[in-house]
């Protein structure tokens, strides 16, 4: 009976170190440095970044540097599925409200093919307090900077929008690079909002629509907007991490070297 209480206690002892050693399994969210957050099932550290799998099988994840992790928290409840039936406007949360109305503004965008992008998108970015870094890889992953741009299914422009969203969006012009910038900057703004500053889930929105998300309580198992999302956050990342080394160089201690023997008799 000793023998037999004994084998059990090392059977207890040999189950809690095993499921110690399992990856960390729990719905919570990765809230970032940049002041974004990811939603997950699991997490696992591989090496020098974290990988979060934002589904229950680990079909779907992202791989984040895990320097770039501020902290981890509970993630809160899911907000009710939206019900298109309920609603004749573009899915998605009524626009945000600033104290400074700047969301309000209604800008005007002559036609002027020679813009420079890269002011467009810090222009639309601040109006929508975004990081320019991210719009950036949106653009890059939907259309690859072409402005005349067109999906098989009708997207167009920079950022891919259908011609119902852009009408909604206010966009007059999908093809100027402007009011294009423009209307997907605030749609992922209203996305972001609308998910708590969920990265991935607004991205997965931003490809595949609000309802799917909603529908499946996530990124869609579709494999069109998986890759979508890990493309665009990896992308983001790149830039960050590249950014980070670079302001790194240049607070680098500069080093004088030492005179030489030689060069001291010569003086």
């Amino acid at each position: 009976m000793k023998g037999f209480t004994l084998h059990r206690a090392r059977i207890a002892v040999i189950a809690m170190l095993a499921i110690s050693a399992l990856p960390c399994f729990s719905t919570d969210v990765a809230v970032l440095k940049n002041g974004f957050s990811i939603r997950h099932e699991r997490r696992e550290v591989i090496g020098d970044v974290t990988r979060l799998y934002v589904n229950a099988d680990g079909s779907s994840y992202v791989d984040v540097p895990t320097a770039e992790i501020e902290h981890f928290e509970e993630a809160p409840p899911e907000s009710p599925a939206f019900d298109p039936a309920s609603s004749s406007r573009l899915p998605g949360p009524d626009p945000p409200r600033f104290a400074n109305n700047a969301m309000d503004a209604s800008p005007t965008f002559p036609l002027q093919p020679q813009a420079n992008l890269a002011d467009v998108v810090n222009q639309a970015s601040g109006r929508y307090r975004l990081d320019p870094d991210l719009v950036n890889s949106v653009i890059k992953a939907e259309s690859g900077f072409n402005v005349r741009a067109v999906s098989p299914k009708g997207a167009q422009g920079l950022m891919q929008l259908m011609p119902g969203t852009a009408s909604q969006l206010g966009v007059p012009n999908v093809f100027n690079p402007q009011a294009n910038v423009e209307g997907g900057t605030k749609y992922l703004r209203e996305l972001l909002e609308r998910y708590n500053f969920d990265l991935v889930k607004a991205l997965a929105a931003y490809n595949a629509g609000p309802q799917r998300v909603e529908q499946f309580g996530g990124v869609p198992p579709f494999y069109e907007t998986r890759a979508y999302v890990a493309r665009v956050v990896k992308d983001f990342n790149k830039k960050k991490v590249a950014q980070k080394a670079t302001a790194s160089q240049r607070t680098a201690p500069v080093r004088v070297p030492a005179k030489t023997a030689s060069a001291d008799r010569q003086h």
